[in-house]
C-alpha cells in the first residue's frame, strides 16, 4: 500500500492506493488561510502539520488494514510558500504563500536588477515566487531574517516533520527561482540577491526518488507496521500530471479550477518567460515541463454567482441546454492580475459593450469566452516556444461543462480529451511517486504505474464555433492593451 499526501492552500488531502495503483480511500482536513493586511496571505506551517495528522488518522480508524501495510509515501503541496526555520528548526514566522502580493516591489526589483533569474532560473520573477518573498524578509524583517538557518517549501516542511531529513524535490524547488532548472541543482547566483547560500537550501532528490523514511513512532501513531519509504515528491502541478500521466514530451493537460493551467511536458529546458510562462523541472528525471497560468478560471464564474445571488448550476444550466452563441459582450478575467501572458500582478477584470438588454445568460457567455480566450493566449505562449499541444487532457471542475470545453478547444485549436470519472489530482500523483521511491522498478514499470486515464471523450476544434466568434478574441486581446494605461 502506499499513501499521497497533497498540501494544499484551502486543506490536506490523503489517499491511499494498491501496489497496483487501485485507489482504495481517501480523507481531506481543511487549513484556513489568514490575511492580516490587504495582499498578504499566510498559513501557519503546524496547521499544516495538524491536517496530515488528521487525515492519517482517519484513514487508520477506517482501513487499518490497509494503512498497517503501507511501504511508501510521497508528497505534493502548493509551490512557493516559504518556511524560515532558526538554527534550532523552529519557525520563525507564518508561512508567506504562493498568493502573497506584499513583495510585489522586490519581484520588480530582482527581474529587472538580475537577469540571471530569467537565464538560469528560466522564469520571470513575480510575487507569487520565493525568492522575492525572503528578501521582502530581509528588508522588512531584518532581525528575524538574521536567525534563517534553513527555508523549506510547504510540503518539504512536512517531510522534515516526519522524517526530520531537510530535503526537497526538483519540481517544487524550481518554483523558488533559486534552482538552476536545466542543471536541477541549487544556484548560488540566484540565491545570492536574497542574502543566502546554498547552505540555507535542503538537499535535492527527484520526484520519485527515495527521500527519507518515516519516522517509527509516526508510523505506530498512524498504525504502519513496516519501514516507510518516502519520496521526493512534486509540486502540485507536476504531482498532478503523474496523476494524470502527462510524464511524457508532447503530453499536456489543461486545468479548470480556480485558477487555470495548461501544463505541457518539454524534452529539456524550454523558458517562456517574456510571456508570463513559467518552466519548471517535472517531478521525474531528466524531464521538464512548460506551463500557462491564468489567475482566475472558474473563480470567475464563482465571482458572478456571487454578485448576482445565482448558483453556478444556475449560471450553466441555461447554457449547457442551448447551442452555441457568442456572448453579446467581452470579459476580461483578470480578478487578481494576470500571469501569462502579461506578468501582470496590477491587471484587473471588467465586462465592455453592456447593454440594457444584456442579463445574466449574457454575462456567463462572456465569463466562459473570457476564461477560453485567456486560456488560449497561455496555449500560444507554450506553442511558440516549445510547439502546441496536439491534445489537452481536461481536469478540475470546470472541465466538466462540455460547452465550456467545446469553447476552449475551438479557440486554442486543440483536440481536448475527457478522462472516465476519477481522483486524478495531485494527491493520486504524489502517491504514485511514493510507489516509485518504495521498490526497483524498470521504465516499463514506470510507464504502468503513471499511466494514463481512459478517455470517454474527445472534443475536436469546432470551426462552427470559431466561425462564430469571428474577431472577437482578437478585440478582446486589443482591449488589455488600451486600457492599461488608465487602470
Amino acid at each position: 500500500m502506499f499513501l499521497g499526501f497533497d498540501i494544499g492552500t484551502s486543506g490536506v488531502k490523503a489517499l491511499l492506493i494498491d501496489s497496483d495503483g487501485k485507489i482504495l480511500a481517501s480523507s481531506s482536513a481543511s487549513i484556513d488561510v489568514v490575511r492580516p493586511l490587504p495582499g498578504w496571505s499566510e498559513q501557519s506551517p503546524s496547521d499544516w502539520w495538524n491536517a496530515v495528522n488528521d487525515t492519517a488518522m482517519t484513514l487508520s480508524r477506517d482501513h487499518a488494514n490497509a494503512m498497517a501495510n503501507v511501504r511508501g509515501i510521497g508528497l505534493s503541496g502548493q509551490m512557493h510558500g516559504m518556511v524560515a526555520l532558526d538554527k534550532n528548526d523552529s519557525v520563525l514566522r507564518p508561512a508567506i504563500l504562493w498568493n502573497d502580493t506584499r513583495n510585489a516591489a522586490e519581484a520588480a526589483e530582482l527581474d529587472d536588477e538580475h537577469p540571471d533569474y530569467r537565464k538560469i532560473g528560466g522564469n520571470a520573477v513575480m510575487p507569487g515566487f520565493t525568492a522575492p518573498k525572503a528578501l521582502w524578509m530581509a528588508r522588512h524583517e531584518p532581525e528575524l531574517f538574521a536567525k534563517v538557518a534553513t527555508i523549506l517549501l510547504p510540503k518539504d516542511y512536512i517531510r522534515f516533520l516526519m522524517s526530520g531529513e531537510k530535503i526537497s524535490d526538483m519540481s517544487d524547488s524550481a518554483g523558488t527561482l533559486w534552482l538552476d532548472v536545466a542543471a536541477r541543482s541549487w544556484s548560488p547566483t540566484l540565491l545570492a540577491p536574497c542574502g543566502l547560500s546554498i547552505e540555507h537550501m535542503p538537499e535535492l532528490a527527484e520526484g520519485s526518488a527515495p527521500a527519507g523514511q518515516l519516522r517509527p513512532d509516526i508510523a505506530h501513531k498512524w498504525g504502519i507496521k513496516n519501514s516507510v519509504t518516502i519520496a521526493g515528491g512534486g509540486g502540485d502541478n507536476a504531482s498532478a500530471a503523474c496523476g494524470l500521466g502527462v510524464t511524457n514530451p508532447g503530453d499536456a493537460f489543461l486545468s479548470l479550477g480556480t485558477s487555470g493551467v495548461v501544463f505541457s511536458v518539454t524534452e529539456s529546458f524550454a523558458p517562456a518567460h517574456s510571456d508570463g510562462a513559467h518552466a519548471f523541472c517535472h517531478a521525474l528525471p531528466n524531464t521538464w515541463h512548460q506551463m500557462g497560468v491564468i489567475l482566475a478560471a472558474t473563480d470567475c464564474l464563482n465571482w458572478l454567482s456571487e454578485i448576482s445571488n445565482t448558483p453556478v448550476a444556475g449560471l450553466m444550466d441555461t447554457i449547457e441546454k442551448s447551442a452555441f452563441c457568442p456572448s453579446n459582450m467581452l470579459f476580461h478575467p483578470y480578478l487578481s492580475g494576470e500571469r501569462t501572458p502579461h506578468n501582470d500582478a496590477t491587471a484587473r477584470g471588467g465586462f465592455f459593450g453592456i447593454s440594457r438588454g444584456d442579463d445574466r445568460v449574457d454575462m456567463t457567455r462572456a465569463v466562459l469566452e473570457g476564461v477560453a480566450f485567456a486560456m488560449a493566449d497561455a496555449v500560444d505562449v507554450l506553442a511558440a516556444a516549445d510547439k502546441r499541444p496536439s491534445q489537452l487532457l481536461a481536469t478540475g471542475g470546470g472541465a466538466k461543462s462540455r460547452y465550456w470545453l467545446s469553447l476552449i478547444a475551438a479557440v486554442t485549436r486543440c483536440d481536448i480529451v475527457i478522462p472516465e470519472d476519477g481522483d486524478f489530482g495531485a494527491a493520486l500523483g504524489a502517491a504514485r511517486l511514493g510507489l516509485l521511491a518504495s521498490k526497483p522498478h524498470t521504465s516499463g514499470d514506470t510507464d504502468i504505474i503513471l499511466r494514463k486515464p481512459d478517455i470517454i471523450e474527445t472534443i475536436s476544434p469546432n470551426s462552427a464555433i470559431r466561425d462564430a466568434l469571428g474577431d472577437r478574441r482578437h478585440h478582446w486581446q486589443q482591449l488589455y492593451t488600451a486600457i492599461k494605461p488608465i487602470l
